[in-house]
């Protein structure tokens, strides 16, 4: 058997050298095709997913799985080979968790690069790499991330994954919208519909889950999840367009029971943790830790009915984007921490944006401009903070901005930086800016840097300084396009705002 090297293990997404157990007699199809994952870090642990499917796109969302548990092996080893292997052990994959394996490990080594894999019905998944946090208290171990959001099936292939893969960083953040509900046909981009996703709406636990599974079939994605660990956060179309708490964005019967089915396949297609919430803190040493929100689950409704206008509604005090428990839950993590860069991994556009050049003011209902009171709560709370930084999703675009004290005033203090990734493929090819850009940046002296093409943010932090790059495609409405740094920008430490590189 040749040596498998970092690189070609990555692209090649090679399996496992043999199945490591189990009997090869009368094999059923290989029950791996959705890949492997894992995600959550820990110094001592880390979660490993992979979900069983002969028939990924079987109508009632159980992958032509059969209706009783099936066991699943799985190794975690210091080598790409398994000839060092340092834990392993066996669990079920049961239908009414959709046949997924969720192994949350502890005792490993903290700082350290391992590899896993599972074993099921004769066959051997491919193997996955991933990586425990350092050591608390560690200060001097670099670390790169990855972060995307909106994923659209239809409007483009994932090829921003594979390139994120490549880039090889430490984490991955997923902000959001990592599958979209809509049936083949009806979202379209201004670049038309690249490939078309299978069955209706999804509104079923069998709908969430078969999408689920024909995203998790797209080799670029399954490449990403291989190559590092990852951490999640839900935005609306993982579940429905613009639903905040219990009110989707149209009347709809039993929202809640639909709801409930999205929340059920999230979990069991993604590398998280058997919990009763989302939002959770995750701690690299003490250079950073990421406050990772839920922006949807315990919002107030939109104000004036959604959507892009002048609403003095939008002010009232109590609104809230977060919810008191999850706003406390954020204010004591802020005051406590020692980190040397705090991270909030959240959804929507943080920072204030009149979308009207002129006297007359528009902002978005959805994000946090129709919440304005609640994020004024929390830009509060980032100037006791040595290094805030908030990383968002959602927008289809790659945008840098300054948060500053008063919103009103540009020439107040900056007390954090704002760093938004673009899509995944939402909006399909894109291009470098709109017509009315320089209008929009005029109007909006705290931005700093926008640009439309489909792609991620890599950004590497250390205890001087964080360096993010801005990457962009060429194209996605067709595969395998390039990747190209469109900017380049370094926050200081204790020097919050964006320096251009």
């Amino acid at each position: 058997m040749p040596t498998l090297t970092r690189r070609s293990l990555l692209l090649a997404g090679v399996a496992g050298v043999t199945a490591f157990s189990l009997s090869a007699s009368a094999r059923p199809a290989d029950p791996f095709t959705l890949g492997v994952a894992s995600g959550d870090p820990t110094p001592d642990g880390v979660v490993l997913w992979t979900r069983l499917a002969r028939e990924p796109l079987a109508e009632d969302g159980l992958g032509g799985m059969p209706s009783r548990p099936s066991e699943v092996l799985w190794q975690v080893a210091h080598d790409e080979r398994f000839t060092k292997i340092v834990q392993q052990g066996s669990t079920a994959a049961r239908p009414e968790e959709g046949h997924s394996v969720h192994v949350e490990l502890a005792g490993l080594e903290p700082g350290r690069e391992y590899f896993y894999r599972f074993s099921a019905l004769g066959y051997t998944s491919r193997t996955g790499r991933t990586r425990t946090a350092p050591a608390p208290g560690t200060l001097e171990v670099p670390l790169t991330i990855a972060f995307a959001s909106c994923a659209q099936f239809e409007h483009g292939y994932f090829t921003a994954y594979r390139r994120m893969a490549e880039d090889q960083p430490d984490l991955i953040l997923h902000l959001g919208d990592y599958t979209y509900e809509y049936e083949a046909g009806i979202h379209k981009s201004p670049s038309g519909i690249a490939r078309h996703v299978e069955g209706p709406t999804t509104v079923t636990l069998a709908g969430y889950r078969r999408r689920q599974a024909q995203y998790k079939t797209d080799p670029d994605l399954q490449e990403a999840h291989a190559a590092a660990p990852w951490a999640v956060v839900w935005d609306d179309h993982d579940i429905a367009n613009n639903w905040a708490g219990l009110q989707p964005d149209t009347p709809q019967a039993d929202f809640a029971r639909r709801r409930a089915a999205a929340f059920q396949a999230y979990y069991e297609n993604m590398p998280i943790r058997r919990s009763p919430r989302l939002y959770r803190r995750l701690r690299w040493g003490s250079l950073a830790t990421f406050h990772m929100l839920d922006t949807r689950q315990y919002r107030t409704d939109q104000a004036c009915g959604d959507g892009l206008q002048l609403c003095p509604e939008r002010l009232a005090p109590e609104r809230t984007m977060l919810g008191d428990e999850q706003e406390a839950w954020l204010f004591n993590g802020l005051r406590e921490s020692t980190a040397r860069w705090d991270v909030l991994g959240q959804q929507v556009f943080f920072s204030q944006y009149d979308y009207i050049p002129g006297d007359v003011d528009k902002f978005l209902l959805d994000a946090w401009d129709g919440y304005a009171a609640d994020r004024d709560r929390v830009v509060a709370r980032f100037a006791d903070v040595r290094n805030p930084v908030v990383l968002t999703g959602d927008v289809h675009a790659a945008w840098g901005a300054e948060v500053k004290q008063r919103w009103d005033d540009p020439s107040s203090k900056t007390l954090a930086t704002e760093l938004v990734t673009t899509s995944i493929s939402a909006g399909g090819d894109g291009s470098e800016e709109y017509e009315d850009t320089p209008l929009w940046m005029k109007e909006n002296p705290h931005i700093k840097y926008f640009n439309n093409r489909r792609g991620y943010a890599l950004t590497r932090f250390t205890p001087g300084e964080l360096r993010t790059e801005f990457r962009g495609l060429d194209f996605v409405t067709r595969p395998d396009s390039p990747v190209r740094t469109k900017a380049s920008f370094a926050v200081e430490d204790r020097v919050p705002g964006l320096h251009r590189l």
